[in-house]
């Protein structure tokens, strides 16, 4: 009896570990990439790399749904903010396996992935995160110096935000670009817009993707602040649907809804699509506020329960708004 005991308290520490070992794991482009293949798999999701990194690395992005028309959802935008890849794999998986079941997910009916799909790019920036995540010391010596000098002198690599030739993605897109202020004026660990929009593969491939999938809504997580923000000169007649998506989306979240000042300079993916669509767009941060760093994988749980619901809701709201 005693012996039996043990036997199903070790299997349930193992069951109850291993299962935590999975929430808390870096998300490394590596692990990434194979989930993806895994989930696609699994259930007959449709996978492709719409573009390479500047080191090479695919640019990943998974369908959710049967449905024509779309919504898209990205993260990772910035090497040190890989807390939204997470959450973003979550989704996945999660609405996948409801999808494929027929069932309901957290009060949501599944069916509407029948009517519309949701596109997810879960790592807009494999080598930003890489570089976060691992350092410099697999690279070329030469190399590991000219990566010091992009991050001030330092070895500590937790802080870069760039991508893998110093360019700040999220200053690249053309909107607004030419204005954006405080920029760095070379290849730095942050901030620095490049010497033209669209300088980047990444920014480049993103955007075209965008512009073939033509989805009715976009989000973009970032981290950190549990902040949402949603304006760039939405036209006037727009504001009140637009603003109906943030509104449902703070209520599900418990996120604060932010209202950039009325000369916001842009450069972001989200400026770019409600300038370029005219349709609702925002930007996510999760997590408490941090520093110059990631949020801890120890905030992933909070963070999940907070944004579990946030695709369906985007994709209910588009059915309504867009469809019906």
């Amino acid at each position: 009896m005693l012996r039996t005991f043990f036997l199903l308290f070790f299997f349930f520490f193992v069951v109850i570990t291993h299962g935590h070992a999975a929430t808390t794991e870096k998300y490394t482009y590596e692990r990434m990439k194979d989930h993806l293949q895994e989930f696609a798999k699994t259930y007959q999701l449709e996978m492709k790399s719409i573009g390479k990194s500047e080191f090479g690395r695919d640019l990943l992005a998974v369908k959710v749904g049967n449905g024509a028309q779309s919504i898209f959802i990205t993260g990772s935008h910035h090497g040190r903010e890989w807390l939204s890849t997470h959450v973003i794999m979550k989704m996945i998986e999660e609405y996948a396996l409801a999808f494929e079941e027929g069932n309901s997910l957290y009060g949501h009916d599944s069916n509407v992935l029948d009517s519309i799909s949701i596109w997810f790019v879960p790592m807009v920036n494999p080598d930003g995160v890489t570089i976060q995540q691992e350092g410099i010391k697999k690279l070329p010596l030469l190399l590991q110096d000219v990566y010091v000098g992009m991050n001030e002198g330092k070895e500590d690599f937790s802080r870069w935000k760039a991508n893998g030739l110093g360019v700040d993605l999220n200053r690249q897109y053309p909107a607004g670009w030419e204005r954006i202020e405080g920029n760095r004026t070379n290849a730095s660990y942050s901030h620095y817009k490049g010497q033209m929009s669209l300088e980047a593969k990444e920014t480049k491939a993103l955007l075209s993707f965008t512009k073939q999938i033509n989805p009715l809504i976009s989000a973009s997580y970032h981290t950190s602040g549990r902040v949402i923000y949603w304006y760039y000169f939405n036209e006037i007649w727009n504001l009140q649907r637009d603003y109906r998506l943030v509104e449902k989306i703070a209520d599900v979240t418990g996120y604060t809804i932010e209202y950039p000042p009325s000369n916001a300079i842009g450069g972001g993916f989200t400026d770019w699509f409600i300038q370029t669509y005219k349709r609702p767009a925002v930007t996510i941060e999760l997590s408490f506020p941090v520093e110059e760093t990631n949020p801890p994988i120890s905030v992933f749980d909070e963070e999940w329960d907070r944004n579990k619901e946030v695709g369906l809701v985007m994709a209910k709201y588009a059915v309504r708004e867009f469809l019906q």
